[in-house]
């Protein structure tokens, strides 16, 4: 029997990821993105190549709407044509540093297009509504790892913010319209044909035109880096299973997706910087020392991310594992073909 998905933010990098994996598995895949310019279009404009390549040799199909969820009459007549069995919304404003310059950007994205989603699957239900959040949420929690009880009352972002709204507004319109919804904090995503904005992606970029990258809080800081892959599985996983009522009358989950392992951002740029040398990205001998910039802290910025994910693992037999050098080998790999670069 076919199935219907909405996926919001299908040009984005989980997005495209997400919609290829899904038309591999018989789903009727309805992507829709502005294709904004926040970072490279192009990019985005591949990653639709992508998956309309995965739908034209899987048993399912893909069709991308282009436009703004901030256009309530747009999604409301999307909703109208089409019988969603699941709804995943990816679409967002993303990057904290862009969201001091930028909030209203964030605003009418993250809480207004929400808004409108919400709105949507209030008036036409769905079996499953399933939205981004982020592990920025946590802002500056001391305790880690973070888990899903711990309290999220103190963002040090706008972005964070919206995303703790996005995890409220979600609740309330479960509780309130019966709407099956699950937010997924996922942890510092990354990976081939990636957002150009990431730090492991400027620095390749940074480097290869031979510029100087800045590693901020001089170095003292943890990541939990996600290969896309394992976040892709993940939110399929949780495709497949609404919640139950959460106690609240809502039937209502929220879940951390990362790899559970913090990574040293000194660390990082060492594995980063060898494996783009290993692939041929960069030429041997590389002065990195030359090429480094220690600097202080960001605003927006955490010290450490950690996600507990014993929760997803508790209810859906899954734990992200891909090694942090194998999937920045991957992405290496990509990076040389895809900007026709390299020193081999």
């Amino acid at each position: 029997m076919k199935r219907t998905v909405l996926v919001t933010g299908a040009a984005g990098f989980i997005g495209a990821f997400l919609s290829a994996r899904l038309v591999c598995e018989s789903w009727d895949v309805v992507g829709f993105d502005n294709v904004n310019s926040y970072y490279d279009p192009g990019i985005k404009e591949d990653r639709i190549r992508m998956v309309e390549a995965a739908a034209a040799e899987g048993p399912g199909s893909f069709r991308l709407v282009r436009g703004d969820l901030c256009d309530a009459a747009l999604v409301e007549r999307l909703f109208a044509e089409h019988s969603f069995d699941v709804v995943v919304n990816l679409a967002a404003q993303a990057g904290v540093r862009y969201s001091i310059d930028n909030p209203r950007a964030y605003v009418d994205s993250n809480l207004v297009g929400f808004f409108n989603v919400l709105e949507a699957c209030r008036h036409h239900p769905v079996k499953h509504l399933v939205y981004a959040s982020s592990s920025s949420v946590y802002g500056g929690n001391e305790k880690v790892p973070f888990s899903e009880s711990d309290r999220v009352d103190h963002p040090v972002s706008l972005y964070a913010a919206t995303k703790k709204a996005n995890e409220l507004m979600a609740h309330a319109y479960s509780k309130l319209y019966g709407i099956p919804a699950t937010g997924l904090r996922f942890f510092t995503v990354y990976g081939p044909m990636g957002r150009p904005d990431m730090a492991y992606f400027k620095f390749a970029d940074t480097l290869r035109a031979g510029g100087t990258i800045k590693i901020y809080n001089m170095g003292d800081c943890r990541r939990d880096f996600t290969y896309v892959d394992d976040i892709v599985e993940g939110v399929a996983r949780v495709i497949a299973r609404p919640p139950a009522d959460c106690g609240t009358g809502a039937r209502y989950a929220v879940y951390n997706i990362g790899n559970s392992e913090p990574v040293q951002l000194l660390e990082f740029v060492d594995t980063l910087q060898r494996v783009l040398v290993e692939e041929g990205v960069l030429p041997e001998g590389y002065d990195f020392e030359a090429h480094r910039e220690l600097a202080p802290m960001q605003p927006g910025d955490v010290v450490e991310t950690y996600a507990d994910c014993s929760v997803l693992e508790r209810d859906f037999g899954y734990r992200p594992a891909t090694a942090l050098e194998d999937g920045l080998r991957s992405f290496a790999k990509w990076y040389r073909g895809y900007y026709e670069c390299g020193v081999r």
